[in-house]
């Protein structure tokens, strides 16, 4: 149910949401009723009341010997909203400010280098997402989102095999691309350039290099059609790339 996924978000359980339901649907009511009504056992709903009671959600009175339990106005689950979201704003102050800063003093210097490989469609769908989500992220704001590529003849068929709607994703986020393509082929697309350098009858394999500073990301076939991934995440690897290939560009 749609009240159950939302409450969840206010960090209500199922069990919690469901005997908030209960005590709105019966009015005041007896443990026994509630639990009878919201399909639980004793104990578990005594327990469950305890705790959205502490949320101002349930109240209680006495009636003789016995408790008789209330659910309070639904406003109040726009409390429980309103002070998650100052948690979550002071939370995010702390991060940006503190903690992060913080964190990153952990890592080695911000031009060390870091290797990972990918192996098959699903690893190669990942850096197929990392590359656009990395140049949508590092490009200035405002300004031109452009990463660049080589790509040979022989991979172009298996690259987008795990992400088949990549174009799409990239042109919606606005990304450009320049391709320098090693052999003849290779279809045009929106806020694609590309330029080609003749294989000369070399059998270069199947390769494809993605350039977006501060990664650099190099995907081949092994095996016919598996294919794998390196990435380099170095930001002085990327913009030696970067700078070779825009030499290289102009000339072509």
């Amino acid at each position: 149910m749609i009240i159950h996924e939302t409450l969840s978000l206010l960090g209500l359980s199922n069990r919690e949401t469901d005997v908030y339901l209960a005590l709105l649907k019966l009015g005041p009511r007896s443990i026994r009723d509630i639990a009878t009504e919201a399909e639980i056992n004793r104990g578990t709903t005594y327990e469950v009341l305890k705790t959205l009671k502490t949320r101002a959600l349930v109240s209680y009175y006495p009636v003789g010997k016995r408790r008789f339990f209330c659910a309070e106005p639904p406003e109040n689950l726009i409390n429980l909203l309103e002070e998650k979201q100052e948690t979550l704003d002071s939370a995010s102050r702390l991060l940006r400010k503190e903690i992060v800063p913080d964190l990153l003093q952990l890592n080695p210097g911000s031009d060390s280098t870091s290797v990972r490989q990918y192996e098959g469609d699903d690893g190669i769908e990942f850096v197929l997402k990392d590359i656009l989500k990395t140049v949508d992220k590092q490009s200035p704001k405002g300004g031109e989102k452009r990463y660049r590529v080589y790509s040979s003849k022989l991979i172009r068929k298996y690259l987008y095999r795990p992400l088949p709607n990549f174009t799409r994703m990239r042109v919606q986020k606005n990304i450009h691309v320049n391709v320098i393509a090693i052999g003849d082929g290779g279809e045009s697309a929106p806020l694609s350039a590309r330029k080609w350098i003749p294989n000369q009858n070399i059998n270069l394999g199947a390769s494809y290099v993605a350039i977006y500073p501060p990664k650099c990301a190099m995907i081949s076939l092994t095996r016919g059609d598996y294919p794998t991934a390196v990435v380099i995440d170095s930001l002085s690897i990327a913009q030696a790339m970067s700078l070779s290939f825009d030499t290289l560009w102009e000339r072509l």
